[in-house]
């Protein structure tokens, strides 16, 4: 169902009721965000929804403006042109939220959760309510319901530890051996040592499936001879 340009004879109030929907359907997904802790919460998803559903009503508003000039004018009107706007400054607030920790990459739910709510505001503005409404139901239910369902999921974690030791022919081989035994493999490794301090520093990413902890790690490694230091993360 499209709301037309005018609402009980006014445009004015079709406006009012394009950026109040927008509104509302980016703090419903804005409260789920700020429940859970994320950078963007309530008050950004709002502000996105409603940014967005702005720049389409003004591009609709640039064609009954300037559709009837004429076609050999030098003015050429192209509404699309705003809406793929939209699309590209998102793009850029999303990946002000996504974060890179070792081998982990935090935020891209935050991420994407933007740029959907973006399409909602644009979806409202455009006065396509039955898609902003029905969109704005699955983010909720991909956001709420499917968080139960992803907890069920066994998945394979990664696990950056440092480890520093006294330099020895077979201190990779026990760290190796003490990584087997934990039933962990390693994704990635690196070495170095200093021939002044007469130690050897390893740099691994572990990949191991299930809740195996960090301090069962650490206090696997721990038991390693000439061990002096271990950092997990």
């Amino acid at each position: 169902m499209f709301l037309g340009n005018t609402l009980l004879g006014s445009s004015d109030l079709a406006i009012l009721a394009k950026l109040l929907l927008a509104a509302l359907a980016g703090a419903i997904v804005g409260l789920e965000r700020e429940k859970h802790g994320r950078p963007a919460g309530l008050r950004t998803n709002m502000l996105v929804s409603v940014g967005a559903c702005t720049m389409m009503i003004i591009s609709e508003a640039f064609y009954l403006k300037y559709g009837a000039v004429a076609g050999d004018s030098v003015l050429r009107i192209d509404p699309a042109r705003t809406a793929a706007q939209i699309i590209t400054g998102i793009g850029f607030l999303g990946a002000g939220v996504i974060l890179k920790d070792g081998p982990t990459v935090r935020g891209l739910t935050t991420a994407a959760t933007l740029w959907v709510v973006a399409g909602l505001g644009m979806s409202f503005g455009m006065g396509f309510l039955s898609l902003g409404v029905l969109s704005t139901v699955l983010v909720l239910f991909s956001l709420i319901f499917m968080r139960k369902v992803d907890v069920l999921i066994k998945k394979d974690r990664y696990l950056p530890v440092s480890i520093t030791g006294f330099r020895r022919a077979s201190l990779y081989d026990d760290i190796h051996k003490v990584v087997d035994d934990l039933g962990m493999v390693v994704i990635e490794s690196s070495s170095r040592v200093d021939l002044v301090e007469d130690e050897a520093f390893f740099r691994m990413v572990l990949g191991k499936r299930g809740k195996r902890s960090g301090g069962e790690i650490l206090a696997a490694i721990e038991e390693i001879k000439g061990i002096k230091k271990i950092q997990i993360g």
